[in-house]
């Protein structure tokens, strides 16, 4: 008796099943607070954890300045950063940081940003600085967001539970982020 062959599997994976695999990933993995994740404080100095999450927290601030900057000098390019800056944001609170968020405005439905919030910020921070031309900027802050990306994939090896799942979620978030910004462009 003979078998029939076996399906043929596709050598590897594809870019975009990859992406929507990672993307799945953190969705599954969510955004949660990370309480109760261990380490206490000893003689007033603080946890590996919360020194791990202090600095989540501000480079979360750090992108959302950089999402702020470029909009502020580019807002045609609202509709596509709009729902990444507000992802930024929720990344931010997660790790323990209040992000700027603006006050909706008419335009907000078009911008397809969730929650109603503006992608735009009145004041970008002073010390971003944006190239010159639209497709110098995503790139700029792709790459911010895939070192970024990188440097919490590294901080995974050194913190505990919960706190490592949050790393790995936004990690995978920011590398998608990073993917999106320079895919759009070409």
């Amino acid at each position: 008796m003979s078998y029939p062959p076996p399906p043929r599997v596709p050598s590897g994976p594809r870019r975009r099943s990859l992406l929507a695999t990672v993307a799945g990933g953190a969705l599954l993995a969510g955004c949660s607070d990370g309480a109760g994740s261990g380490e206490e404080t000893t003689a007033g100095s603080p946890s590996v954890v919360e020194r791990a999450r202090a600095r989540a927290a501000r480079d979360s601030r750090g992108i959302v300045e950089r999402y702020d900057a470029v909009l502020a000098a580019y807002p045609t390019l609202a509709e596509r950063m709009g729902p990444l800056r507000a992802e930024a944001v929720r990344h931010a609170e997660a790790f323990g940081e209040t992000a700027p968020k603006a006050s909706p405005g008419p335009s907000d439905s078009a911008s397809g940003t969730p929650g109603g919030a503006s992608p735009s910020v009145a004041s970008p921070a002073p010390s971003v600085t944006v190239p010159a031309t639209e497709k110098e900027a995503l790139a700029q802050l792709a790459a911010a967001e895939r070192a970024l990306a990188d440097r919490r994939a590294r901080a995974l090896l050194e913190v505990p539970g919960e706190l490592a799942r949050l790393l790995a979620s936004v990690a995978a978030a920011g590398a998608a982020h990073a993917y999106l910004l320079t895919e759009g462009s070409r």
